[in-house]
């Protein structure tokens, strides 16, 4: 549970739940880039003696514009919730992306949700920020808006690697999707991580002697199919290596929907309909269909001995 204060809406918000120094974005992922147009927030917050607020949109207008795209999102609410709060954020202003949003002008959206709605002091975006109907507000232009209706504007500055690549979304999505999840990280500044609720299946991997908490991916980008070196965190604190295949495991029929499968190691309680939360550290090797339940096996036995000494397990 975090302390962040979560806020539904922008329309007739009690004066409390306004005033704040704000950053706008999607934020998913909330990764290095993100976290700088943050860090810019907070410092006019500290400087105005107001809260810091971030801004994000549900659903994201990717999935509005676009539902027929494949999964992309890299973290559910609560996980975004979570970073935010670490990044000290006092409040999380959740916008309906509507037909209303989506019809706005960068003008209206400035004026109507910024200023009268939210009543933001300060307003955070990042360098290729866009808002408002056909994407035509630019940082610039919210500049121009902040000075004509009284509110201070930063900009971040692109954020990237040594050889000049920007941390982006896209690039996170990129790199999981070819099997680097090490990449992903590093964008990230942690590593990947997919949280959900361990499912009831059909215990198989209990009879062949490497249990596994089972999570549908749902919204999430899809990483590679294949085999990876985690760490998964429960619901009560405590963080445990495994070793988890991310795929359909095509040995076994019946599977249709891509599926986390962990094996926590030296672990054997009961944790279903329970909440946990699987770092992705390292990819093994590809998802495989093998000729038997015991050529499987072995190499299970081989993918969690890779695992433990990779992580020192």
């Amino acid at each position: 549970m975090t302390r962040v204060r979560v806020i539904r809406g922008w329309k007739d918000l009690p004066p409390g739940d306004k005033g704040a120094a704000v950053a706008m974005g999607s934020f998913d992922g909330v990764h290095r880039g993100h976290q700088e147009v943050i860090a810019l927030a907070a410092k006019a917050a500290g400087e105005l003696g107001c809260p810091t607020g971030v801004i994000t949109f549900d659903p994201h207008p990717r999935a509005y514009f676009r539902p027929e795209e494949p999964a992309f999102r890299l973290m559910r609410f609560d996980q975004q919730a979570r970073a935010l709060e670490a990044l000290g954020v006092d409040t999380v202003y959740v916008l309906p992306w509507d037909g209303e949003l989506a019809n706005m002008t960068d003008r209206e959206f400035a004026e109507r949700v910024l200023h009268d709605g939210l009543g933001a002091r300060h307003v955070a975006v990042g360098f290729d920020n866009s808002f408002g109907k056909g994407r035509t507000g630019t940082p610039q232009t919210m500049r121009a808006y902040g000075e004509a209706l009284g509110f201070g504007v930063s900009v971040a500055e692109p954020v990237g690697d040594h050889g000049g690549v920007k941390f982006s979304s896209t690039a996170i999505r990129e790199a999981l999707r070819d099997g680097r999840p090490e990449v992903a990280a590093e964008i990230l500044g942690r590593p990947f991580a997919i949280e959900g609720v361990v499912q009831r299946g059909r215990q198989l991997g209990r009879k062949l002697g490497f249990p596994t908490a089972n999570v549908a991916l749902k919204d999430y980008v899809v990483p590679r199919f294949g085999v990876y070196a985690t760490r998964t965190r429960l619901q009560d604190g405590r963080r445990l290596p495994g070793v988890a295949n991310i795929g359909v495991n095509p040995t076994v029929e019946g599977v249709t929907a891509p599926l986390l499968e962990v094996w926590l190691f030296d672990f054997d309680e009961d944790l279903y309909d329970q909440v946990i939360e699987t770092d992705l550290i390292a990819f093994l090797r590809p998802e495989e269909k093998f000729e038997s339940l015991e050529v499987m096996t072995a190499q299970v036995m081989q993918d969690a001995r890779d695992a433990r000494a990779l992580l020192g397990a």
